[in-house]
């Protein structure tokens, strides 16, 4: 008989997806290794990165001004490293505290290494969550597909480098990195293209750092929307952004910005024992 090991649960935001890691107490040994393997798509369960479900109170490295007793999204990027928030992340993971029964539905908060969220779900399946106050802390530009595109360094809890320009992004080539300016960004960043659809809707693709690019990018849309405002003329609004994998609602006003998208949870069952311990 197999040997069983931890629970696990598979779910997607706007196809973003993540193994979701149930570990109240903080019991899991979360290596890197054993994340790369999670999210591999062939020697894995396959995911664009981690979601470790635990007690603020049980992460020794929790920021100090998350609740002890709030739900902490431990999340990993699918090469292991740790990422500070994830948009569509959130949305998952408070759609399985609800399904779960760990929380009620509703209004509830969310700890993350950027800080308390503050996450409301609906009744159809989506989720809105307050991304907080988005930050412009300089201009750069990138290359891709042969192409110079100049863009705007965005902190949503992460970094972000928004190019808005009338490029077709689905033309461009995203298989490696976009370069990017290592001083501005010494932690990596997540690139999103943007193009004005025209009206309040704009299509963007991404490149997440550490993953590649994904079907969508929670903080990424807020990025995104934050400088289409800008290249607008405005510094608040709303957008509707259309990713490779559906589309999602951003506002930002004058005080931060809010995500609402669809959170779905597809499976879960039990990690084998022995592919846990060497995986």
């Amino acid at each position: 008989m197999r040997n069983r090991g931890p629970a696990f649960v598979k779910g997607h935001g706007t196809q973003n997806d993540f193994v979701i890691l149930p570990d109240v107490d903080g019991e899991l040994e979360l290596t890197d290794e054993r994340v790369r393997a999670l999210c591999d798509r062939q020697r894995g369960l396959g995911a664009d990165g981690v979601l470790r479900v635990i007690r603020t109170a049980a992460l020794p490295d929790a920021p100090a001004d998350v609740p002890a007793e709030a739900w902490f999204m431990d999340y990993r990027n699918a090469d292991g490293s740790i990422a500070e928030m994830c948009g569509n992340g959130v949305r998952v993971f408070a759609r399985y505290l609800v399904e779960s029964g760990l929380a009620e539905p509703g209004e509830l908060l969310v700890g993350t290494r950027a800080g308390v969220r503050p996450v409301r779900t609906h009744d159809d399946g989506r989720v809105t969550v307050q991304m907080g106050q988005v930050k412009f802390f300089g201009e750069s530009s990138t290359t891709v597909s042969g192409v110079r595109l100049a863009g705007v360094a965005i902190d949503v809890g992460n970094p972000h480098l928004a190019c808005v320009s009338e490029v077709d992004v689905e033309a461009l080539d995203l298989t490696t990195a976009p370069l990017h300016d290592a001083a501005l960004f010494p932690e990596g960043v997540n690139v999103e293209f943007v193009r004005p659809l025209g009206g309040d809707e704009v299509r963007m693709r991404v490149h997440e750092r550490g993953v590649g690019e994904t079907r969508s990018c929670g903080t990424g849309t807020v990025a995104a929307t934050a400088a289409a405002l800008r290249a607008a003329g405005q510094d608040t609004g709303r957008r509707v952004v259309h990713i490779p994998g559906g589309t999602v609602e951003v506002e930002i006003t004058p005080t931060g910005s809010t995500l609402t998208g669809p959170a779905v949870l597809v499976a879960g069952g039990e990690l084998d024992a022995d592919w846990w311990q060497h995986p």
